[in-house]
Formats: structure tokens, sequence, C-alpha cells
């Protein structure tokens, strides 16, 4: 999973992103609502996208200073249009390589810790733009993300796997918290949806960017391949379906 790839996917799906990204909307909803502080001054909110999440933080905290942050040039300027007068600064930048000395209360992130390179190196990096009483509050994909997707191609091609296998685990997410933070709340949610075929939840994942799952450009997606992968799908859970696997995440200094 290369960084770079991810990012470029993302930018050429930027004006379609808003269609076919519900299940990121589900987890930004959910993950507001568990942000249970009912002032906060200053949010800093990172891999922001279209600026969804980013809209939910500002109808919550109207009062905050809030500031958003995308890798993608063509995700920042979407979010700019939906966010155009909310007074929300936006910037283009790499959430891995952030180094800011201002502090903030919240620092949060809704479906998109899962693409980084070095998942620890960058939650370190956040524990210090923390206030003393501020709180890092994420949400991120796991690992059994797409297994239906993945059984099925796996089922068809030898030593195949997606991207979304090597996701964070649980259970070593929730201890490097605990080992860095003095309190940590993870809590789990498992989102299904239900496809009429393989071919429209491909185009979903394609113009949602989740083609850095490690399907994108892949010569094997030839119509034969995915008619045995379909039957594969089938065979195995009698529908199109697809779980998402999504970890809450929460921890105080």
């Amino acid at each position: 999973m290369v960084k770079q790839v991810v990012a470029r996917n993302f930018s050429r799906c930027a004006r379609s992103y808003d269609l076919f990204s519900d299940i990121q909307m589900r987890a930004a909803q959910d993950l507001t609502d568990r942000i249970t502080q009912n002032e906060i001054e200053s949010i800093l909110e990172l891999g922001c996208g279209t600026g969804n999440y980013t809209l939910l933080l500002r109808d919550k905290f109207k009062d905050a200073r809030l500031t958003a942050l995308d890798i993608s040039e063509e995700m920042i300027e979407v979010a700019w249009e939906k966010l155009k007068g909310r007074q929300v600064e936006l910037l283009q930048a790499d959430a891995e390589e952030l180094n800011l000395e201002e502090k903030f209360g919240l620092v949060t992130s809704n479906a998109c810790f899962q693409w980084f390179a070095n998942l620890e190196k960058g939650l370190l990096n956040y524990k210090k733009m923390l206030n003393p009483d501020g709180k890092l509050i994420f949400s991120i994909f796991g690992p059994k993300t797409l297994f239906e997707l993945n059984d099925s191609f796996s089922a068809v091609l030898d030593g195949f796997s997606i991207d979304a296998r090597k996701f964070p685990e649980r259970n070593k997410l929730e201890q490097f918290l605990k080992d860095n933070f003095k309190s940590v709340k993870v809590s789990e949610i498992v989102y299904v949806e239900i496809f009429p075929d393989l071919k429209f939840l491909l185009k979903k994942l394609k113009y949602s960017g989740t083609r850095g799952s490690g399907l994108a450009g892949q010569a094997y997606l030839s119509k034969s391949f995915l008619q045995k992968a379909e039957a594969a799908y089938m065979d195995k859970y009698k529908e199109i379906r697809t779980t998402y696997q999504v970890f809450f995440c929460e921890a105080g200094l």
C-alpha cells in the first residue's frame, strides 16, 4: 500500500466521492456522537476529504476554532466549496508529516488513519499537539473490512490479498494507545452493504477512493476473472455483500 497511490486515487474521485461514500458518512456521524465534550476551543481534523465530517464538527461546536487538512488538493477544493463561509481553516498537507506548534482541545479524524505508512508515529505526533485536557478521537477501518471481496477474489487467484487485510488490528491498536495515553476507549461497529452485482460494488470502491485497496490497475480484472469471482462470491455468501469493520478510538492525556 503506497500512500502516494492512495492520495492520487482520492484526488481523482474528489468530485464523485460524496455519491459513493455513505459508509464513511455513517462512520462520521457515529464518531461525532462519541465526542462528549460540551465545549472545545480548538479542533484539528486530519484527512478531512470533501468536508463531510468537518461540517458535522462545525455544527456541533459552533464556537470552536476549526482547522481541517487533507493531502489531496482536489479534496480540499471540494471541501472549500462545501464549507465556504463556515469559518473553517482548510489546509493541503500530509497528516503524517504534520509539524504544528499549536495545541488543540481535540485532534480527530474519520476513516483516514488506515492509510498511514506509520500510524504509531503519527499518533505520537498528535499526542504532542493536545492541550493537557485534550482528546484524540478517531475512527479507523479494521482488517475485516471487505473480507467477502478478498475471499471471493482469492478463491479465483491463489495468493490474492487486498490492502484492507493490512489495516490495524483492534487489540494491537488498543494496546498501543494504552501504552501511550492515560485514558483509552475503543469500540467497534460493523457496517454491511448489499449490492446487485460485483460490478456495482467495484464501481463504488473506485469512486469512493478505496481503489487504494489494491484493486486498481490490475490486469486480472478481466471480464472472465470477474465472472468467476462473482460466482465464488454467490456460492459462499449467497449475495454480493460487503462488511466494513470500524474502530472508534478515544485517547486522553
